[in-house]
């Protein structure tokens, strides 16, 4: 073979490969795309929980009381839409681990997972969801007080994939008409397997304003439970402003769950227009001020911004 058609030869591979390369970017793309939770910029809503120093919801706050600060400005309390305190109802999606080594807790997370839809207010609607290798349905959206049929045949097995189960929560809870939205986890161990991020995990709950409750079953047989595990799900939790609990198990468990339930019906909601309508998909934090002092509030720290 010559040199000349040699060389020919080499630059049709390298534009075969090139074309490989760019199809397969371009499927990769449009992938990652097809899972991300769309939202906008029209209204922010905040769930936002206010306790003094003993634990103890504080319900007498008025709006007036209440101070909105978006990327370190305060937001003109003319935007606020709405104000509400617990008449609001709420959806959830409660996510249950069950990846092999749940398998000698299984059955206390799906008791404990009852005893959150048993907490439920007439208005309120939850959806049940497990994984392992996988993310499933059990059942759909109801205010049911029990689990169907189909989640007392559950076994644990497989890998984790708990970041993918809370992505596809944010996406079942995007087409809800509720405004307060929570996801609730009861797991014993890290993400191994999912294709989604941590980071996107987050980013997924927070676009639809979601609230994430992780309950760290590592605990229940290992004293100050799995370091790595209660780390993932506290950062889920603070970021999203929700909650973070590690339980021994037993009555503890089932009093954290109604403990998760009970909160959910004593928070403020407020939904305000920002300012900045910008479509630049960049990172904007937010935080809630109240006038007294000496309470506690906790709501999520920040939201995406949608890009065009």
């Amino acid at each position: 073979m010559s040199s000349i058609n040699l060389s020919a030869q080499v630059s049709l591979n390298r534009t075969a490969w090139l074309v490989v390369i760019l199809v397969l970017s371009f499927y990769t793309a449009a992938a990652q795309d097809d899972d991300v939770v769309r939202t906008n910029t029209e209204l922010v809503v905040l769930n936002v929980t206010v306790t003094d120093k003993a634990g103890q919801y504080v319900k007498a706050l008025r709006k007036s009381d209440f101070t909105v600060l978006e990327d370190g400005k305060e937001v003109d309390a003319r935007t606020i839409a709405s104000f509400s305190l617990q008449d609001s109802p709420y959806a959830s999606v409660v996510l249950l681990d069950s990846s092999g080594s749940m398998e000698e807790r299984f059955s206390l997370a799906r008791s404990a997972a009852i005893r959150f839809l048993d907490g439920l207010r007439d208005e309120d609607v939850a959806a049940v969801y497990r994984f392992d290798s996988k993310v499933e349905r059990i059942q759909d959206f109801s205010g049911g007080r029990d689990l169907a049929p189909i989640g007392y045949a559950v076994r644990a097995k497989g890998m984790t994939t708990l970041n993918d189960a809370i992505v596809e929560a944010a996406k079942v809870l995007a087409d809800r008409p509720e405004k307060r939205k929570a996801i609730v986890i009861l797991s014993d161990g890290m993400d191994t397997f999912s294709k989604a991020s941590a980071n996107k995990a987050v980013e997924s709950a927070l676009a639809v304003g979601a609230s994430i409750y992780a309950v760290d079953m590592s605990s229940i047989d290992m004293p100050g439970g799995n370091r790595q595990s209660s780390g993932a799900l506290k950062s889920f939790a603070e970021k999203t402003g929700g909650r973070f609990v590690a339980t021994p198990g037993g009555q503890a468990l089932r009093d954290a769950f109604t403990g998760i339930a009970d909160e959910l019906g004593h928070q403020y909601t407020l939904a305000y227009r920002p300012t900045n309508q910008s479509r630049d998909g960049k990172w904007r934090t937010l935080e809630v001020r109240v006038k007294r002092e000496d309470l506690v509030v906790r709501t999520r720290k920040g939201y995406r911004a949608p890009k065009n």
